[in-house]
């Protein structure tokens, strides 16, 4: 039996995928970001830019702890030392570098090097309209939240439960891009309406979110009605409205109800003056149909355009399914504040990176092959965009760079 040969081979290059991926960190940007965080002032001999490559490392390999990092660099020390004079650390170093110094460097890395990623090249990030079942020219954000576990050693800082520890990334997502454009990594304590309106403050006129009702917060959503945000989310149980005006008479197919309402009761009135579109409608979820009611700014729209809009969050959920299941954020090389909070934000740094060489090499795969692909040659001198284009010839269709019609899944999640 003939089988098929790949016909082309990826070509050799000077450099190892590690260095290539590094080098598109601009050469001066973390020295600058350690000095206006103060990280430069506690490295002596383990510089910030080594830390950096280190932990870029470590969600590459899906290192297991401290040793597996530092016993695998100093194994590669010589190739390590080639990528901008990186050094290998001690199990001691590494584990003090993370615990002391300020995760506010590997938030401003992430922030800075997805602007200098979209100047390289404007196509990246810029969106991907294709057609779905609504046209909308504005720019859609998702928020939610997602929980990461933690061991019993950091109940200190992130009690979650009696007994269990928790961190918790709080994310607001561009639907278009399927790009991370705000983020907060906090304890998992706090409830999300808390959290809104930091995550929703550099939303814009004419711009819509939709989030989860976990967010709902009545005086954050007449804000968001007031500076032109259209929103979309779940009422909660329990929400009593008065109704205005019936849209619709009857049910429409799976719409069973349209309605212009208010608040009820007087404090929730106070907190949001204005009227409210609300949609209930039935949704399969499951195989099954489940009756669900939907709350939204805008009256103009659809009822079907409300409840296909909210479907669009599941987008979000698969975002978190991608980094959670191919990166390393289950097993953590630290277990205070700062030491999970850099692995959160080098975990985020790590999939810009794989995304825009999956945009440059026109990778036709998901991220995880992607991710797979590159782990298993990173200390190879292959050519990325080569090595790209070798194993992306195999079919396919472009499945991960976030085209909206992902959203429509069966169930809401």
């Amino acid at each position: 039996m003939k089988t098929k040969t790949r016909s082309q081979k990826p070509t050799r290059s000077t450099f190892t995928i590690l260095r290539q991926l590094c080098n598109l960190i601009p050469n001066h940007l973390v020295p600058k970001l350690a000095r206006e965080t103060g990280v430069d002032k506690k490295a002596r001999t383990y510089l910030p830019w080594s830390h950096v490559v280190t932990l870029l490392f470590a969600q590459l390999a899906h290192s297991l702890g401290l040793n597996d990092v530092c016993d695998a660099l100093n194994l590669h020390s010589g190739l390590l030392s080639a990528v901008r004079g990186a050094t290998a650390p001690s199990r001691n170093n590494l584990s003090h570098a993370n615990r002391e110094r300020d995760p506010a460097m590997a938030e401003g890395l992430f922030w800075q090097l997805l602007e200098h990623l979209q100047k390289l090249s404007p196509g990246f990030g810029a969106g991907r309209r294709r057609k779905f079942a609504f046209r909308f020219k504005r720019m859609i954000h998702l928020v939610d939240s997602t929980t990461i576990q933690l061991v019993a050693n950091s109940l200190d800082w992130a009690k979650h439960r009696r007994r269990k520890a928790a961190a918790k990334c709080h994310l607001r997502l561009n639907l278009q891009s399927f790009l991370p454009r705000f983020a907060i990594v906090d304890t998992a304590r706090h409830a999300d309406a808390k959290r809104a309106r930091e995550v929703c403050a550099g939303l814009e006129d004419g711009e819509i979110v939709i989030f989860d009702k976990a967010y709902l917060d009545l005086s954050h959503l007449f804000d968001l009605f007031r500076r032109g945000v259209c929103w979309v989310s779940r009422a909660k149980e329990g929400m009593k409205f008065r109704v205005v005006r019936r849209l619709q008479r009857g049910r429409v197919g799976n719409i069973l109800r349209d309605d212009v309402v208010q608040m009820k009761s007087s404090a929730s009135r106070r907190a949001y003056p204005a009227w409210l579109r609300r949609v209930v409608a039935l949704v399969e979820v499951d195989g099954k149909l489940r009756e669900m009611e939907f709350l939204s700014s805008n009256l103009e729209w659809s009822a079907q355009t409300v409840v296909d809009l909210y479907r669009c969050r599941w987008d979000i959920e698969t975002f978190f399914k991608e980094i959670k299941q191919t990166l390393q954020l289950s097993d953590f090389l630290g277990h205070n504040a700062n030491a999970v909070r850099w692995q959160v934000w080098m975990a985020l740094v790590t999939y810009l990176l794989l995304r825009f060489c999956a945009f440059m090499g026109q990778w036709p795969h998901s991220f995880t092959r992607l991710f797979t692909l590159l782990r298993s040659a990173m200390w190879r001198k292959l050519d990325l965009r080569g090595l790209l284009e070798a194993y992306g010839t195999a079919g396919g269709h472009f499945r991960f760079l976030g085209a909206p019609e992902q959203a429509y899944l069966p169930g809401l999640g």
